[in-house]
């Protein structure tokens, strides 16, 4: 018997108590139940986000937010500085050219974070931009970028322009304070951090971005921000939402408070820490100069084939890992450290990545991960 062990950095573990609670039966979307659940969610969001602007959520992947994002905020030839430093931010600029607008890429090297001065000097040399689109934690390569600091300095460059974010690896895994931070825009999806399976994405906007919004001539329909935000504002929602997933979020949101979202944070530090160290003890590289606190991207030790390796993880161990995206696929492999995972979670992470590795030839000390990983837990 081999117990299956889901380490990817979406979609994560889903815990028990939230699949039973999603298993009850079907209740209506326009009925008093629901409501309740509703206003239960659209609360602790906003905990969640750390603001104080209402949180619409789509029945859609994190995309559908992504694609709200620029739709609803931006007119048709507008500039937009994007930064692509893996698969998710450049979508960003995938969005952005198949709604017409002027996009703007900032290429950086795949794991390393844009620097502030980077994106100052793009906006100097684009004076007309609307928006910069950000991603906080870069699911392709385990990457976290200093979004505080850029958003900072982007408002003092010119105090209109919309500072958009990716967070959707990072909301409910990494520090974020959209209003304090004085972000515009967060979006997040329900299969990462929130830890219910994928369905659902999350979108807040600051006045700055409605003020934006209201000039936007860009089609849409179903991904339309003002009337999700009419719908909010009453207590529902425009279109038949996902109803079993809104059940299942209340649940999990309900976890995160009673947790607390500064313990959260500490949670998921501890987590990546552990596996970071566990992995250098082993002599394993890492891609990120700037590693994300969602996930840990590693790349596959010298001479060892990649799909072997996965093949016996998943097979011979139950362990699922993500492959690497892009030039990077058969290169990295990812662990997530992502929502509904402990302590032990790492160890039996470590343990099962230790055997593989022998088995796959490569030249490591058998232990080594483990009490590295274990030492980070045990402080």
């Amino acid at each position: 018997m081999i117990k299956k062990r889901l380490y990817t950095p979406g979609p994560t573990p889903v815990p028990e108590q939230i699949m039973l609670t999603m298993a009850e039966p079907m209740i209506h979307h326009r009925h008093p139940e629901f409501q309740e659940i509703l206003a239960s969610v659209n609360e602790n969001l906003k905990y969640l986000f750390q603001t104080d602007n209402g949180v619409m959520t789509l029945t859609s992947s994190g995309t559908g937010a992504m694609e709200a994002s620029v739709a609803e905020i931006l007119s048709k030839g507008d500039t937009a500085v994007y930064v692509n430093g893996g698969k998710f931010g450049e979508r960003w600029g995938e969005i952005l050219n198949a709604y017409g607008c002027n996009a703007v890429e900032l290429a950086t090297e795949w794991g390393t974070p844009v620097s502030t001065d980077t994106v100052i000097e793009s906006l100097k040399s684009n004076p007309d931009t609307k928006a910069v689109y950000l991603t906080h934690s870069e699911t392709s390569t385990g990457t976290a970028t200093d979004i505080k600091a850029i958003a900072d300095a982007i408002h003092k460059h010119n105090n209109d322009i919309v500072v958009a974010i990716d967070g959707i690896t990072s909301v409910g895994a990494m520090e974020i304070k959209m209003d304090e931070w004085d972000l515009d825009i967060v979006v997040t999806g329900s299969q990462k951090g929130l830890m219910i399976p994928p369905g659902l994405s999350h979108i807040t906007l600051s006045e700055r971005a409605w003020k934006l919004a209201e000039k936007s001539d860009l089609p849409s329909y179903y991904f339309d921000l003002k009337a999700a935000k009419k719908a909010l504002d009453k207590n529902d929602t425009p279109w038949t939402p996902a109803v079993t997933l809104f059940i299942g979020l209340e649940k999990a949101l309900n976890m995160l408070r009673e947790e607390g979202i500064e313990n959260v944070w500490a949670r998921h530090q501890k987590l990546a820490d552990s596996i970071r160290e566990g992995c250098k003890a082993l002599g394993l590289k890492l891609l990120s100069s700037s590693p994300s606190n969602a996930l840990t991207a590693v790349y596959v030790p010298e001479g060892i084939e990649f799909k072997k390796f996965n093949s016996i993880l998943k097979q011979k161990y139950g362990i699922t890992v993500a492959g690497g995206q892009g030039h990077l696929k058969g290169k990295i492999f990812r662990i997530s450290h992502l929502g509904y995972y402990d302590e032990l979670d790492m160890m039996t992470m470590m343990a099962a990545l230790e055997r593989t590795l022998v088995e796959v030839g490569a030249k490591i000390q058998v232990g080594n991960g483990l009490l590295a990983a274990q030492e980070v837990l045990l402080k």
